[in-house]
C-alpha cells in the first residue's frame, strides 16, 4: 500500500476554520503528563515548555504504545456486518458529479475458495473500472482480533482545501505573494476587494497567463472578460477593467517579474538537492560541482544574482561592490570549507526536512498569528551541528560539506522527530527481519511509499530580541558564526546566513523580516502534520463529536421527523468537495493512516496469535493473502510492510487519501472491519497518461519544483475537473466487511464518512509482472526509491527448488526473465564498450586472458546476498541486484545505467571509466544467466514441445505404434497444464486399451479367472446373483466377439502385437469346433478321460463355444452317475439328498433313474420324519416316548435326516433321563429314617429349577415339589416367628445368624457378670465402630466394659440411666445426638418398663423356638437353619438355667434388685423372648423400686416397633391431595379401587394365618382387654426420655414396653396392621400381673395361667360368623365344601368371587355350582389383578415372596409419605461424627 506523508506544519487556522484537532489528544495528554511538566532553568527562571503548531504537547510518551490501556471500543457501537448496526447495501441511482459506479460482486461460496482465481475471474470486466467492490459470502465473518484497551495510534492533520491541488497552488502563491510585498515594506493584509467581492489574485494571474500575459492584455483590453471570468458583473464597466489592471499591475506584477529573474537560480539550486535536473530522465545530470559549489560562487550570469539584485533595489539597499572588499571576500573563500563526499549520495528534493511553501501564510482574510488565541510559540534551538552527536551529523541529508551553502541542513525538530522513529523501530520486536515500506537509510524519515520526509514542523516565529542574532546561530553557507559578520534568518525557514555570503552580499541588516529567495519562490513542499495519540474509543469519540457540531447547525428542518434531517451519504459527499475546493474555509481532521500491523496488530486473527481461529489460516484473510501460492510476493525474502505485511486505517468524516496508484503498480485488496462508509473514486490503467496530464495542466506550478508530485500522496483534483479532461472516473461505496480490490496502474482516491477501521494490503497475481516492471522503471525515471528488487523477485523465483518451478510460473517468468537478461546483457556491453574506448586491453569484463595485470579495474562475482544499501544505485536509487559498479574512494553504489557517468567522486568521467579505484560486482555471470533463462524457458516451453512430438508421431505414418502412442500420453499427463492435443490423444489410447483389453480376454490364457467349480464354466448353467452381470458376461464371451474384435482393429488402424495374437487364435478355435462335433456325433465310442482332454482344449479359450456347453452336459451326466451310485452305501444328511437330487433335476436325469427313484424315497421318509420330530420338540407337553421312537427309526432305516435336528432330539431326551434320575435319587433319599442322611435343601431347589426349564415335567416331579413346598412351610413358619413373613425364603438364615451373634453377647454367662456402675473409659463420645469387633473376652489378657442391652463395648454416643446408672447406645435405643443435653436426665426401659425399646423385628419365644426344632425329623429335607437353630436354643436353655435360682419369687430379697435389673438387661437385649423370666424380674423390680404408678403388664410377645411405610393408596391419595378415594380422578380410580381390595384381602389372609394358627395351637393366652396407653413421641422436639424439661410420665394402666400382647383378631408383629389403624406405633396392652398370677403353694408353675380358645369351630360355623379368613388355606376337599357353602347365598357368591376370582364356578369339573346370576363387570382388569393376588397369596413361591412384602410395606398407615419419613429416619437414626 502507498501511505500517505506527514509533516509537521502550522496548522493554525483562522476564524472561519473548523479544526477537528482542536482538542489534545487523550492518550497523549496522559502518557506525558508528568513528562510534559515545566522544569525550572539553572538560573531559576521557569523555562518555556515546548509545544508543537497545534498548540498541545508533543505525544512522545515514554511507553511503548502496546503497553498502554484506555477504555475498550464497545463493538456494539459501529457498524459491523451482520450486526443490527450494519448499513443497508444499495445501489445509487445518481452520484455527485454523474460518475458512474464500480462493479460490485458477490462470489458464491464454491467461489470464494480462492481469491486470486475468484480476482482472476472478475479481472476482464473489473479492470476497466479501476477498481471494484467485493461482498463476501454471508458465511464469512471474521471477528475483529485487536485488542481494543491496548491499541493506541498516531494521526496525521489533514486541512481539506490544502489537498486539492489548484486550491493548494493558490494559497502557496498568495502565502509567497505575501511575504514579497512584506519584505518590500507593503502589507498585503488582505485580498483586493473588486466591485464588493474579493479579488482571487491567483485566478487573475491564471486568467492574464492564459492570454499572453500583462502588456498583451493591455493592448487587447481583455480585462472585461476576465473580471467576467472571475465571476463579476457581466457588464462591461470602464471601473472594473481599471480595477482588475490595476491589481495586477500593483500586486502581482512586481512579484511576477521577481520571479521570473529568481526561479532560475532557485530551481538551479534545488536541481542540485535533487540530485539532478527537475524532469523525471534517467540521464546523468548535467550539473558539475565545479559550477555549483556555494552560493557564493553563483556570480555574474547567475539568476540567483539578478534576483538578489532586484529585490536589494526595491529595498534601496546600496549593493556592495564586489571589489571593495577583496579582503573579505577572500577571508569568506579561504575560510570556507572544502566539500567532502558522503556516503548518503544522492538525496531527493523532499529529503531536507523543508517547510511547505504555505506553512506560515496567513489568508489576508484571516487574523495574523499574532492574534491567534492561545497559541504559544515555542523557543528557538541554538545548537549547532557541532554540538550535535556523531550518529545526527551521519545523516546530514547533502552530499556537500559543512561549508556547503547551498547544503539544507536538518532542523534539529526533525532530527528529534527521527531519533524517535529509531526508537520506535529499535522497540519493535519484528524490525530486524522485517523491512518496511518505510526506508531508514535516508538523512531524515520518509513516508513510506511515496518516500516523502517526515517535514520538520514550522514553528512560529518567536519575538526577535533586541540582539541582532541569537547567539549561536551559524552560517548555512561557511558554518561560521557571527564573529565573521551579521546573520541574517529567514523568517520562514529559519536558515541563517552571513551578510556578507549572499549573492549578492548586503551590507547592513534588513530592519524589516527578510525571506531569501528560496522561499519568496517556493519549493513546493507539502505535507501532512502529525496528530495525537488515541485508542479507538478517544478517536470514535472525537470523531462522533466533530461530526456531529459541524454538521447540528447545516442540517435543513424537517417537518415530518419534526427534528433536523439525517446526514445522508450525499450530504456527507458534497460537503467534502465543497470543503476541498474552499479557499476561505479551512476544515482539519485526522487519519490514523499506515499504521503498522507488526507493531499494532492485525484486524484479522493470525496464525501466531490465534491459531486455533479458522479465520487465521483464511486465504482470505489479508495476512495471507500476499503469500497465495499464486502471488509472486511470496518471492521476496523479508517481509515488506504495507505490501506483504497489512497495514490498517482508522478514519473519521472527511479523512482522505489522495489520488495515488500502488507501489510497483500492484493489486491492492482494502477490507472494512467496521465503521461508516468510505468512498472510493477510481480511474482505469488505461486512462493513466490523461490522468497525469490532467494534472500537470492543472496545477503546473507544483510539478515545477516536485515532478514526483503524484508519488506524495497530497494532491487531489476534483472528479468534475477530471472528467472535462477526458479522463474516466467511477466510484464506489464501501460498507462494514466488504472489501474493495484496485487494479495495476489505476490511481484511486477517497473519504471516509465517519468512523471506520479498515485493513489493506498488496498481492501479485502473475499478470502482474509486467506491471511490476513498468513501476520499478517509472520509480527510476523519477530517481525514487523502489520497495523491493524487481529484478531480485525474478531470479529468486527462478531458482528456487524445481518444486515450486511450476509451468504456470515458468509462463509469466520465462518472458519477464528474458527482459532482464536482454536488459543486463546490453547493459554489461554497453559499460564494457566505454570501457575500452580509450583503452583497448584484455579485460577481465570481457573474460580475456591475463586480464588482471592488464586491467585496472577490480572485478569482482559475488552471489551472496548483502544489504540493500549496498546494491542501491546512489543516483537513481533503483536497485542493482545483477550488477552493480562501485566507487572505491566514496563507496557510492552505482547502477550500470549510470556507472561512470555520475560523479561518484572528484575523478574525471575518463577515470571514472577506466576502473581506477572502482569495482564492477556481478551478482550472475552471463553463464549463470544463460543458464538459468534456459531451464524457464524449457520449463515454460514443455507444453509447445509436447504438442511438437504430438504431431511428428501423426506425421510419421498412417498407424502409429500403439506403444508410442502411450508414452507420448503418459508424458503429457506429467505435464500439469492444459494441453488442447492431450484430450484428443487420450480418447484415442484409451479407445486403444479397450480393444486391447477385450482382445486380451480371448488371447491370453488365463488361469486364475477360471472357476474351481468346473461346472460353472458351462455358460447355460452358470449361476450369478446378478442376472444382468450374468448376461453381461455372458456376452462378452461369445465367440463372435473374436469376429468383430479383427474387424475393429482394421478400422481403427490399430498397430499393436495383440491384433496378430487375436488372429490366430481365432484359426484354432475354427479347430477345437471341427474336432468337437465329430465327438458328440459318436459319444458312446469315447471314454471319459477323452472327453475331458476336449472340454480342457475349449477351456483354454476362455470364451464360450456351444460345442464345449454340450461336451460339458455329457461329462456331468456321467460324473452324476458314477456319484449317486457310491453314496447309496453311505449314511448322509438330509441337506446331502436334496443337492443330489437337485443336481439330478439341473442335468435332466430322468425319474424313473433308478438312482433318482432310490434317493427321491428315501428324501420323502426323512420330510416325514423331520416334520414329526420338529412337532414333538416345539409342542407344549412333550411326549418322550414319541420322542424315543422317533430317535430309534433314524438308526434303524438309516434315515437322512437333519443333524440339526436329530440333535434337538436326542437334548431333550438327555436332559428328560438326566432330570428323572435326580428326582429319583432326591424323592428316594428324603424318605431315609435317618434325617441326617436326607438331601439339603439346596439341592432340591437346585434341582426343581432345572426341572422348570423343561418343556414337561419328569415323573415324581409333583411328589418332589411337594415335599419342597412342606418344608418350605416349615421355613415360612420359622420366617414368622421371627417376624419376617414377608421376606424371601433365603432371608431365614441370614437372619438367624445375627439373631445368634446378638445373642452370643446378651446370654454370655462367663466374662459378663454382675457388676457395680461403670462409666465407659472416656465421657467424651467416641468414635463409631462396628460392634462385632470389639467382642475380645476370649482373650483373658484384654479385660472389658460392656453396656447397654446389647452388652458391648463403649460406641458412639452413650447416655447414662439416672437411676441405674448403666450406659446405653444412643444408636441402641434411636436417640439422636441432637436430641440430648447435658442438663437431661434419663430413665432408662429397665428402670422405667414404661420407656419402649426401639426392635426392628420381632423375638419368638423360646418355647415356639423348640417347638418348631422338633418338626426338623420330620422334614423330606435337611434344612441350613438347623445348625444356627441348635445353637441359638441351646445357648438360651443355658441362660436360663443359670438365672433359674433368680427368678424364685420366694427367695427374692430387695437386695437382688440390681443383679435382677442385671439380667433384665440382657434379656431386653437378646433377640429371643425368655418370656417368664422377663415378666418376673419386670414384676419385682416394680416391686422394689416402683417408677411407674402401675406395673408391668405380662409380656407374651415382643414385635417390632418399626413404623410402617405408607400404603400405595395412600400414596395416590396424597398426590391428588383428596381424602377419599371416590374424590380420584377417573382415569385412576380403577386403580384405587384395585389397590383397596388388595388391601382388604391381605387383611384377611393375616386373619386366616392367624385363625390357623390358633387352631392348630390350641390353646392362646387370653389377657383381659385393657385400653392401650398412648405412645411415646420419638420425633417431636425433647426426648420423652429425658426428664428436667418435660413433666414427669403420667399413669398408665398398662404397657407392653415394645411388646404388645397379640390380640385374638390381629395379625402377628412383623404383619402390618389395618389400613384403618390411626397410629401403627399404638400396640394392644395386657393386664397387669395379678397377686395370686404365681402359685403361692409352692407349687412350679412357671409361665402365665392359658386359657381355652374359641378356635376350635367347624368350618361351616366359621363362614356362617363370617370368620371367613380360612378361605385362604382352604384346599382340596375343605374348599369345595366352602364354595358349596358359598354358593347358596348371593352374598356367599359375591364373596367367593372376590376371593377366587370370577371364574371359580368354571373351574369345578362335574359340580353343580350355580353361577352367581349378577356379575360386576365395571372394572374386569381390575378384577383380574385382584384374583391374580389372591393367587400369589395363596399359592406363591419363594420366588415371589419378595414382591409381596413390597406390596404389604407399601399398604401400611400412616398420615404423609414425607412424615414417615421423617419419623422412621427419627427412629432409624445412628450416631456419626
Amino acid at each position: 500500500m502507498v501511505s500517505v506523508p506527514s509533516a509537521n506544519q502550522n496548522g493554525s487556522g483562522g476564524a472561519g476554520s473548523a479544526n477537528a484537532s482542536s482538542r489534545a489528544s487523550p492518550a497523549a495528554s496522559t502518557a506525558n503528563a508528568a513528562r510534559d511538566a515545566p522544569s525550572a532553568t539553572p538560573n531559576g527562571t521557569k523555562a518555556k515548555t515546548q509545544v508543537n503548531s497545534n498548540g498541545h504537547h508533543p505525544a512522545n510518551p515514554q511507553l511503548p504504545l502496546s503497553a498502554m490501556h484506555s477504555p475498550s471500543l464497545d463493538l456494539r457501537s459501529v457498524e459491523r456486518r451482520g450486526q443490527p448496526t450494519a448499513s443497508r447495501e444499495h445501489v445509487k441511482k445518481t452520484r455527485h458529479f454523474g460518475l458512474q459506479e464500480a462493479p460490485t460482486y458477490r462470489p458464491t461460496e464454491e467461489e470464494w475458495k480462492d481469491p486470486l482465481e475468484y480476482v482472476r475471474k472478475i479481472s476482464p470486466e473489473a479492470q476497466a473500472y479501476g477498481l471494484c467492490k467485493i461482498i463476501p459470502p454471508n458465511s464469512w465473518n471474521p471477528d475483529f482480533a485487536i485488542d481494543t484497551e491496548r491499541f493506541h495510534f498516531r494521526t496525521r492533520k489533514q486541512e481539506l482545501n490544502s489537498v486539492e491541488g489548484s486550491t493548494r497552488a493558490n494559497l502557496s502563491y498568495l502565502d509567497a505573494l505575501a511575504k514579497f510585498h512584506k519584505q518590500q515594506g507593503t502589507n498585503l493584509n488582505r485580498l483586493p476587494y473588486v466591485d464588493k467581492k474579493p479579488l482571487d489574485l491567483y485566478r487573475l494571474k491564471k486568467a492574464v497567463e492564459s492570454r499572453g500575459g500583462f502588456d498583451k492584455v493591455c493592448k487587447t483590453k481583455k480585462w472585461a472578460e476576465i473580471g467576467r471570468d472571475l465571476g463579476y458583473s457581466g457588464k462591461i464597466m470602464s471601473s472594473l477593467s481599471t480595477s482588475l489592471k490595476n491589481s495586477f499591475d500593483r500586486w502581482l506584477n512586481p512579484y511576477e517579474n521577481y520571479l521570473r529573474h529568481a526561479k532560475p537560480g532557485v530551481y538551479q539550486q534545488l536541481e542540485y538537492e535533487y540530485g539532478g535536473p527537475l524532469t523525471p530522465s534517467p540521464a546523468p545530470s548535467p550539473l558539475k560541482r565545479s559550477t555549483v559549489n556555494t552560493p557564493s560562487s553563483l556570480r555574474g550570469e547567475s539568476p540567483v544574482r539578478h534576483a538578489t539584485d532586484l529585490l536589494q533595489a526595491n529595498l534601496n539597499v546600496t549593493k556592495p561592490n564586489e571589489d571593495s572588499e577583496p579582503a573579505t571576500s577572500a577571508d569568506l573563500s579561504s575560510n570556507t570549507p572544502q566539500p567532502q563526499p558522503a556516503s548518503g549520495g544522492f538525496t531527493a528534493i523532499n529529503s531536507g526536512g523543508f517547510t511547505a511553501v504555505n506553512a506560515s501564510f496567513t489568508s489576508v482574510n484571516r487574523p495574523t498569528p499574532s492574534e491567534a488565541k492561545g497559541f504559544t510559540p515555542p523557543p528557538r534551538r541554538h545548537d549547532s551541528p557541532a554540538s550535535l552527536p556523531k550518529d545526527v551529523l551521519d545523516i546530514r541529508p547533502s552530499g556537500l560539506g559543512p561549508a556547503n551553502a547551498l547544503k539544507r541542513q536538518l532542523s534539529f525538530d526533525s532530527i528529534d522527530s527521527a531519533r524517535k522513529e529509531a526508537s520506535i523501530d529499535r522497540d519493535d520486536p519484528e524490525s530486524g527481519n522485517r523491512r518496511s515500506k518505510r526506508i531508514k537509510k535516508e538523512s531524515v524519515p520518509t513516508v513510506v511509499g511515496s518516500h516523502m520526509s517526515l517535514f520538520r514542523p514550522s514553528i512560529p516565529r518567536i519575538p526577535r530580541e533586541d540582539s541582532p542574532s541569537p547567539s549561536g546561530e551559524k552560517c548555512d553557507t561557511c558554518g561560521k558564526g557571527e564573529d565573521t559578520g551579521f546573520i541574517i534568518i529567514c523568517e520562514s525557514c529559519d536558515h541563517c546566513y552571513h551578510g556578507a555570503c549572499l549573492d549578492p552580499p548586503l551590507k547592513t541588516q534588513p530592519d524589516c523580516e527578510w525571506n531569501c529567495p528560496r522561499c519568496l519562490v517556493g519549493d513546493g513542499q507539502f505535507g501532512f502534520e502529525e496528530g495525537g495519540l488515541y485508542s479507538l474509543k478517544q478517536f470514535q469519540e472525537k470523531a462522533a463529536d466533530f461530526k456531529q457540531s459541524y454538521f447540528e447547525s447545516r442540517m435543513p428542518f424537517d417537518p415530518v421527523l419534526n427534528c433536523v434531517r439525517p446526514v445522508t451519504e450525499d450530504d456527507v459527499e458534497r460537503e467534502f468537495w465543497k470543503l476541498v475546493a474552499s479557499i476561505e474555509d479551512t476544515v482539519e481532521v485526522e487519519y490514523g493512516a499506515d499504521i503498522h500491523c507488526t507493531t499494532h496488530g492485525s484486524g484479522f486473527p493470525t496464525a501466531e496469535r490465534h491459531p486455533c481461529d479458522p479465520y487465521s489460516q483464511d486465504l482470505w484473510n489479508l495476512n495471507n493473502m500476499p503469500l497465495h501460492p499464486d502471488s509472486l510476493f511470496r518471492h521476496i525474502k523479508t517481509d515488506i510492510s504495507g505490501m506483504t505485511v497489512p497495514w490498517v486505517y482508522v478514519g473519521m468524516i472527511f479523512s482522505t487519501f489522495c489520488w495515488h496508484n500502488e507501489d510497483h503498480f500492484a493489486y491492492s485488496v482494502n477490507y472494512q472491519h467496521f465503521g461508516a462508509t468510505k468512498t472510493w473514486y477510481g480511474i482505469p490503467a488505461e486512462d493513466t497518461d490523461k490522468f497525469e496530464n490532467a494534472m500537470r495542466e492543472a496545477v503546473p506550478e507544483l510539478f515545477e519544483t516536485q515532478p514526483d508530485l503524484l508519488f506524495q500522496l497530497v494532491t487531489l483534483l476534483t472528479p468534475e475537473h477530471l472528467k472535462k479532461a477526458g479522463v474516466r472516473v467511477y466510484a464506489l461505496d464501501q460498507r462494514a466487511g466488504q472489501m474493495v480490490i484496485t487494479f495495476p496502474q489505476a490511481y484511486h482516491s477517497g473519504f471516509n464518512h465517519g468512523f471506520n477501521f479498515n485493513e489493506a494490503v498488496n498481492f501479485a497475481p502473475s499478470d502482474w509482472e509486467p506491471y511490476g516492471l513498468a513501476g520499478v522503471e517509472r520509480l527510476q525515471q523519477f530517481r525514487r526509491q523502489s520497495c523491493f528488487s524487481h529484478d531480485e523477485l525474478l531470479w529468486t523465483a527462478a531458482e528456487g527448488p524445481s518444486s515450486a518451478l511450476t509451468i504456470q510460473t515458468a509462463k509469466w517468468l520465462a518472458p519477464a526473465l528474458g527482459r532482464i537478461h536482454e536488459r543486463e546483457r546490453e547493459q554489461r556491453e554497453g559499460f564494457l564498450t566505454k570501457h575500452l574506448e580509450n583503452n583497448s586491453h584484455a579485460c577481465a569484463l570481457s573474460g580475456g586472458e591475463s586480464a588482471e595485470q592488464q586491467c585496472t579495474f577490480s572485478f569482482e562475482i559475488l552471489d551472496q546476498d548483502v544489504p540493500e544499501e549496498e546494491y542501491q544505485c546512489s543516483y537513481c536509487k533503483s536497485f542493482t541486484y545483477l550488477s552493480r559498479f562501485k566507487c572505491i574512494q566514496s563507496g557510492k553504489v552505482l547502477c550500470l545505467l549510470h556507472a561512470g557517468y555520475h560523479g561518484c567522486c572528484d575523478m574525471p568521467e575518463s577515470q571514472r571509466f577506466s576502473g581506477d579505484r572502482h569495482a564492477m560486482i556481478y551478482r550472475k555471470t552471463d553463464e549463470d544467466m544463460d543458464e538459468t533463462y534456459r531451464k524457464v524457458a524449457e520449463k515454460a516451453n514443455m507444453p509447445e514441445a509436447w504438442e511438437d512430438k504430438y504431431k511428428k508421431l501423426l506425421e510419421e505414418g498412417a498407424t502409429p505404434p500403439l506403444k508410442s502412442l502411450r508414452a507420448l500420453l503418459n508424458e503429457g499427463e506429467r505435464i500439469p497444464y492444459a494441453l488442447p492435443s492431450l484430450s484428443v490423444l487420450r480418447e484415442f489410447v484409451d479407445r486403444c486399451n479397450d480393444w486391447v483389453e477385450e482382445a486380451t480376454n480371448y488371447t491370453v490364457r488365463k488361469q486364475q479367472n477360471r472357476r474351481k467349480n468346473d461346472k460353472v464354466w458351462q455358460t447355460g448353467l452358470r449361476k450369478s446373483i446378478n442376472p444382468f452381470q450374468d448376461q453381461k458376461e455372458r456376452e462378452l464371451r461369445r465367440v463372435d466377439n473374436i469376429y468383430r474384435l479383427i474387424g475393429d482393429a482394421d478400422r481403427i488402424g490399430i498397430d499393436c502385437p495383440e491384433r496378430h495374437q487375436l488372429k490366430e487364435r481365432a484359426d484354432a478355435i475354427r479347430s477345437f469346433q471341427k474336432n468337437a462335433e465329430q465327438a458328440l456325433e459318436h459319444i458312446l465310442g469315447h471314454n471319459q478321460e477323452s472327453i475331458e482332454e476336449l472340454i480342457e482344449e475349449g477351456r483354454t479359450f476362455n470364451i464360450d463355444i456351444p460345442e464345449l456347453d454340450k461336451l460339458c452336459s455329457v461329462l456331468e451326466q456321467i460324473r452324476w452317475s458314477n456319484n449317486a451310485r457310491a453314496n447309496r452305501s453311505k449314511a448322509l444328511s438330509l441337506a446331502e439328498v436334496r443337492d443330489i437330487l437337485t443336481e439330478g433335476h439341473r442335468l435332466d436325469i430322468p425319474i424313473y433313474n433308478d438312482h433318482m427313484k432310490w434317493y427321491n424315497d428315501k428324501f420323502q421318509a426323512a420330510k416325514q420324519w423331520e416334520t414329526k420330530a420338529k412337532e414333538l420338540v416345539n409342542a407344549e407337553s412333550i411326549h418322550y416316548p414319541q420322542l424315543e421312537a422317533l430317535s430309534n427309526q433314524v438308526q434303524v432305516n438309516s434315515l437322512p435326516v437333519s443333524p440339526e435336528t436329530l440333535a434337538a432330539v436326542d437334548q431333550i431326551l438327555y436332559k428328560q433321563r438326566e432330570a428323572h434320575r435326580h428326582i429319583v435319587d432326591l424323592t428316594e433319599r428324603s424318605r431315609d429314617p435317618d434325617y441326617t442322611k436326607r438331601p439339603k435343601y439346596a439341592e432340591v431347589a437346585e434341582v426343581i429349577k432345572k426341572v422348570e426349564d423343561l418343556n414337561s415335567k419328569p415323573v415324581g416331579t409333583l411328589d418332589l415339589e411337594k415335599e419342597q413346598k412342606r418344608h418350605g412351610d416349615w421355613m415360612r413358619k420359622g420366617k414368622k416367628l421371627f417376624g419376617k413373613t414377608n421376606a424371601p425364603l433365603h432371608i431365614l438364615k441370614s437372619h438367624m445368624d445375627y439373631v445368634y451373634d446378638r445373642n452370643f453377647d446378651c446370654f454370655d454367662i462367663v466374662s459378663d457378670k454382675p457388676r457395680l456402675p461403670a462409666e465407659p473409659s472416656s465421657r467424651a463420645t467416641s468414635e463409631e465402630r462396628e460392634q462385632k469387633s470389639s467382642r475380645a473376652w476370649d482373650d483373658p489378657s484384654s479385660p472389658r466394659e460392656v453396656f447397654c442391652i446389647c452388652r458391648r463395648t463403649e460406641a458412639g454416643l452413650m447416655i447414662e440411666c439416672e437411676l441405674c446408672h448403666e450406659w446405653y447406645h444412643g444408636k441402641c435405643l434411636k436417640i439422636a445426638r441432637g436430641k440430648v443435653k447435658e442438663d437431661d436426665k434419663y430413665t432408662c426401659p429397665i428402670c422405667d418398663w414404661r420407656v419402649k425399646i426401639p426392635r426392628d423385628a420381632a423375638r419368638p419365644k423360646l418355647e415356639d423356638l423348640i417347638a418348631w426344632q422338633d418338626e426338623i425329623p420330620n422334614l423330606p429335607f435337611q434344612p441350613e437353619e438347623e445348625e444356627v437353630l441348635k445353637k441359638i436354643i441351646d445357648m438360651a436353655q443355658d441362660f436360663r438355667r443359670h438365672i433359674a435360682g433368680f427368678c424364685t419369687p420366694v427367695v427374692a430379697t430387695r437386695s437382688e434388685a440390681d443383679t435382677q435389673r442385671f439380667y433384665l438387661r440382657k434379656i431386653e437385649g437378646a433377640e429371643i423372648l425368655l418370656s417368664f423370666e422377663t415378666n418376673f424380674f419386670r414384676q419385682e423390680l416394680h416391686k422394689w423400686n416402683p417408677v411407674a404408678p402401675h406395673a408391668p403388664p405380662v409380656l407374651e410377645v415382643s414385635k417390632s416397633t418399626r413404623k410402617p411405610r405408607p400404603t400405595k393408596l395412600q400414596k395416590l391419595l396424597l398426590q391428588f391431595g383428596v381424602d377419599d378415594p371416590d374424590d380420584l380422578p377417573d382415569h385412576v380410580k380403577g386403580k384405587a379401587n384395585s389397590l383397596k381390595r388388595k388391601a382388604q384381602n391381605a387383611e384377611a389372609a393375616a386373619a386366616a394365618a392367624e385363625a390357623a394358627a390358633a387352631a392348630s395351637s390350641g390353646t392362646a393366652l387370653v389377657p383381659p382387654p385393657i385400653a392401650s396407653p398412648s405412645s411415646h413421641s420419638l420425633g417431636s422436639g425433647s426426648h420423652p426420655f429425658f426428664r428436667g424439661s418435660q413433666p414427669s410420665t403420667p399413669a398408665l394402666t398398662a404397657t407392653t414396653h415394645g411388646h404388645p400382647v397379640a390380640s385374638a383378631g390381629s395379625a402377628t408383629s412383623s404383619r402390618p396392621s389395618s389400613s384403618l389403624r390411626p397410629d401403627s406405633m399404638d400396640v394392644d396392652g395386657g393386664p397387669s400381673f395379678h397377686p395370686d398370677f404365681f402359685l403361692s403353694n409352692g407349687s412350679s408353675g412357671q409361665g402365665p395361667q392359658f386359657l381355652q380358645s374359641d378356635a376350635n369351630l367347624s368350618l361351616e360355623e366359621r363362614i356362617l360368623q363370617n370368620q371367613d379368613s380360612d378361605l385362604i388355606h382352604a384346599t382340596g376337599t375343605d374348599r369345595e365344601k366352602v364354595l358349596e357353602i358359598l354358593s347358596k347365598t348371593e352374598n356367599g357368591r359375591r364373596r367367593a368371587e372376590d376371593v377366587y376370582g370370577p371364574d371359580v364356578w368354571k373351574t369345578q369339573h362335574g359340580k353343580d355350582f350355580r353361577r352367581p346370576s349378577r356379575v360386576d363387570q365395571s372394572h374386569p382388569e381390575v378384577d383380574k389383578e385382584v384374583d391374580k393376588m389372591f393367587l400369589d397369596l395363596t399359592n406363591a413361591d419363594e420366588d415371589e415372596v419378595a414382591k409381596k412384602d413390597r406390596q404389604a410395606e407399601a399398604q401400611r398407615v400412616g398420615t404423609t409419605a414425607e412424615s414417615f419419613e421423617a419419623e422412621r429416619n427419627t427412629l432409624d437414626m445412628e450416631d456419626s461424627d
